[in-house]
């Protein structure tokens, strides 16, 4: 029995990119470009973690458990899962597995993103107003990935029929 090959993504590329409009070129140039660009700040971004992380846990002897400490190595490590959930979006893209703009995608990195502002957030140095609107925030997101994830399976399900 032959095991049938995938072909290689060059060529695949290459027959996709002949079928493309001139517009669908661009996008698929800025997408690429914008990968890069991301790419290279995850990169920058994960040396400045483990630069930070070395400095305070072995040369400064901070304890991991100092709320300071925490908030500094929880929210650098959330700035790099926000930035790799973008590259995974564009490269999706680049890859013509979805159109240009996922609006579950950008609801899930915002989410992502209040989180992080929660794991950093000071609560002696902040009001309960801006608490609470930063809470109001993240379920109103919550709730909207829901209805949207709800909805993506609902289709999906009519598809399968």
């Amino acid at each position: 029995m032959q095991m049938r090959q995938a072909k290689p993504f060059s060529h695949q590329f290459k027959k996709d990119w002949a079928l493309m409009s001139y517009y669908e070129r661009f996008e698929q140039i800025i997408a690429l470009v914008l990968s890069v660009v991301i790419s290279v700040i995850i990169l920058i971004s994960l040396y400045q973690l483990i630069r930070t992380v070395f400095d305070l846990l072995i040369i400064d002897a901070f304890n991991p458990l100092e709320h300071q400490v925490f908030q500094t190595v929880f929210g650098m490590i959330m700035t790099l899962l926000i930035a790799m959930e973008f590259k995974h979006s564009i490269v999706k893209v680049a890859l013509r597995q979805d159109s240009i703009i996922q609006v579950k995608t950008v609801v899930l990195i915002a989410l992502i993103a209040l989180s992080r502002k929660f794991v950093i957030l000071d609560p002696e140095a902040n009001s309960p107003a801006k608490i609470s609107a930063l809470a109001g925030a993240a379920v109103a997101m919550g709730i909207v990935y829901w209805l949207l994830r709800d909805r993506d399976d609902k289709i999906g399900n009519h598809q399968k029929v």
